[in-house]
């Protein structure tokens, strides 16, 4: 509850400051949390970023001031933090469809996007079983791919990453690079502000076992939550990480480390209702 509080308090001090340059830092501190634990939170929470959401937030603004007001397209373009006519008015055109000469035209419609508010959802219909595990570091290998969050691309991507390394043998691959090692899904240098990271299919091994197409990054010494997922893939754990982030990180005194987040894959039938794998999410001990 107490979390939820603090990113309500986040979202009023953001709307006090639309007119002003986006400072993620302060807003973070609304919601005593980090900046990137912020960011991602708010992302789960609300489907978009922390600067997707306040760009909608200014146009809506920006279009009902214009509806409203005599004041010019510059003046308002400039209060609402564009530099120029030009990139307001594409921007604007985005949103709304229309030039921002053209909002005062009659019978003219224009988008409303209203200001977002957390809710407090008490569903403990299903179990989450988790640990806490401290890691040594260790270097994984594999195939990597770029992908975004913004408009659940993320989503749909990754699955078909996933089916064509199955059809062109790279799981195979890797599989038989480490045996005995599971196969990892990774998310690597999240960028919370816009969505982006990169996605490695790969597994535990020495960094000279990347060869060819496959590339080897270290994942640091962590403390990790470790989550069980249960079900068919890959809605059980994308349901899974929608709940981490709006049931059990709210829940807890800990917030997101900032490290790779990890996907641990068992064998067995991944369509089965009892298929079972792992989330791990890096941890650090909310500070006080």
């Amino acid at each position: 509850m107490e979390a939820l509080i603090r990113m309500m308090n986040a979202l009023d001090y953001m709307e006090t400051k639309m007119e002003e340059k986006l400072d993620m830092e302060e807003i973070a501190k609304k919601a005593h949390s980090s900046t990137f634990h912020f960011q991602r939170m708010f992302h789960f929470l609300t489907g978009m970023s922390v600067a997707e959401y306040v760009r909608k937030r200014k146009l809506t603004l920006a279009a009902q001031e214009l509806v409203a007001s005599s004041a010019r397209v510059l003046d308002v373009a400039l209060k609402y933090g564009y530099d120029s006519p030009e990139s307001f008015a594409k921007a604007f055109r985005r949103i709304h469809g229309i030039a921002p000469s053209e909002a005062r035209l009659p019978g003219v419609q224009l988008k409303a996007f209203p200001r977002l508010s957390f809710h407090l959802s008490l569903k403990g219909d299903q179990d989450m079983d988790y640990r806490i595990e401290d890691k040594e570091s260790f270097t994984i290998v594999g195939k990597s791919l770029a992908v975004s969050c913004v408009d659940g691309e993320n989503t749909r991507e990754i699955p078909k990453f996933w089916g064509a390394s199955h059809a062109d043998g790279t799981v195979r691959a890797l599989e038989e690079l480490a045996p005995g090692e599971l196969c990892l899904g990774v998310c690597l240098d999240m960028k919370p502000e816009t969505g982006d990271f990169n996605y490695m299919i790969a597994v535990k091994a020495d960094e000279d076992k990347a060869t060819g197409d496959l590339v080897a990054r270290a994942v640091p010494a962590l403390t990790w939550a470790i989550f069980t997922s249960i079900g068919p893939m890959p809605d059980a754990i994308q349901s899974l990480f929608g709940r981490i982030y709006s049931e059990w990180f709210p829940a807890t005194g800990y917030e997101h480390a900032g490290g790779p987040e990890i996907e641990a894959y068992t064998d067995g039938d991944t369509t089965s209702d009892e298929y079972r794998c792992e989330v791990w999410i890096p941890i650090i001990k909310k500070a006080k």
